[in-house]
């Protein structure tokens, strides 16, 4: 089954060509950097040395009230892998309906059973309870042991898009498998590659691949404002945010 035109145009346009740059962000000062640098979308995660996971409801709360942008915030109970107890999907399907009243544009998730495929049967739920929020299927999928199985999986799932490194940590080093899922994804489902993309590898990822979203989280440390550090803690105290002249470089690249 194709993809709604409607949800099609709507979140893969975004007047640049027709590519749609995403931004994953882990704070809300980031958020607004990233937004005002161009983004298309925000990913809102926290906790980036667990890879991402749920953000806070004080978080959740303000990047709705400040920012007009499309936002899907992951929803990820803890870091690690990608199978969870029912006491944590418990958690993750409350966050979804908290998502759904704050009323953002959509969710991130992944879930995967211990044989590393796809938990079918919680993804469904999942999307079910979203409804009508889009869903994207997070990196999750590059563990899993088939990519191609797990994509049909996937959209069967009724999943809007799978966020893919190509099951390696850099996506332009993979680009060969994520154009063979493209290919795969027939429209279908969207496939959006992320992970190492930067200004001077993105146009010619979305080249090879034909893809028409991307993701990058066009990270960059930022050193503490604290007028006194006691060095004797050994903290360096450098907090994650975002590069706006990056964003701005790749939202340059796509046009």
């Amino acid at each position: 089954m194709k993809l709604n035109f409607i949800n099609n145009f709507f979140y893969s346009l975004s007047g640049d060509g027709g590519m749609l740059l995403e931004i994953a962000v882990f704070n809300i000062q980031s958020a607004l950097l990233a937004t005002n640098a161009g983004a298309d979308r925000i990913e809102l995660c926290e906790n980036p040395a667990d890879g991402g996971t749920t953000p806070s409801y004080g978080t959740l709360k303000t990047v709705r009230q400040k920012i007009t942008i499309p936002v899907f915030p992951i929803i990820r109970a803890r870091g690690g892998d990608f199978f969870y107890t029912d006491d944590e999907f418990e958690v993750m399907q409350k966050d979804v309906l908290l998502c759904k009243q704050l009323g953002f544009e959509g969710v991130v998730i992944g879930l995967l059973n211990k044989d590393a495929s796809v938990d079918i049967e919680r993804t469904k739920r999942f999307v079910d309870l979203a409804y009508p929020l889009e869903v994207t299927f997070h990196r999750a999928f590059d563990r899993t042991k088939d990519a191609f199985k797990s994509l049909e999986d996937i959209i069967d799932c009724g999943c809007q898009r799978i966020l893919t490194s190509g099951q390696v940590p850099n996506a332009f080093d993979r680009k060969e498998l994520i154009k063979k899922l493209n290919d795969q994804a027939d429209d279908r489902i969207i496939i959006m590659p992320g992970s190492g993309i930067r200004s001077n590898n993105i146009k010619m990822l979305a080249d090879f691949t034909g893809v028409n979203e991307l993701h990058s989280s066009a990270r960059k440390n930022v050193d503490s404002e604290m007028e006194f550090i006691n060095m004797d803690m050994n903290e360096g105290l450098q907090n994650i945010s975002v590069d706006e002249n990056e964003i701005r470089k790749m939202k340059a690249a796509l046009s």
